[in-house]
C-alpha cells in the first residue's frame, strides 16, 4: 500500500539525473513519486519480498479514483 504521506516528488527531468539516488532511496522504505508537466506519471516504490496482487490492485484503483492525492 501506498501511503501519500510519505511520498516525495520530483520532475522526470530531475528524477532522470538522480536515478541511482531514488532507487537506494526507495530500497530504504522511501516511496517516491515521478511527475511529468505536473500530474503525477510513476512511482519508485520499495520491492516487496512477497507480492499481495490483492494490495497491487487496491493501490491501482486508490491511485486511479483520487489523481490530485500527490502534489509537485
Amino acid at each position: 500500500m501506498v501511503n501519500k504521506n510519505l511520498i516525495r516528488t520530483v520532475g522526470l527531468f530531475e528524477a532522470k539525473q538522480k536515478l541511482s539516488e531514488l532507487v537506494e532511496r526507495a530500497g530504504h522504505g522511501e516511496s517516491i513519486g515521478i511527475t511529468r508537466r505536473g500530474k503525477l506519471a510513476a512511482l519508485i516504490v520499495p520491492a516487496r519480498l512477497e507480492v499481495n496482487l490483492e494490495d497491487i490492485f487496491e493501490d491501482i484503483e486508490r491511485i486511479r479514483n483520487a489523481p490530485n492525492l500527490i502534489r509537485a
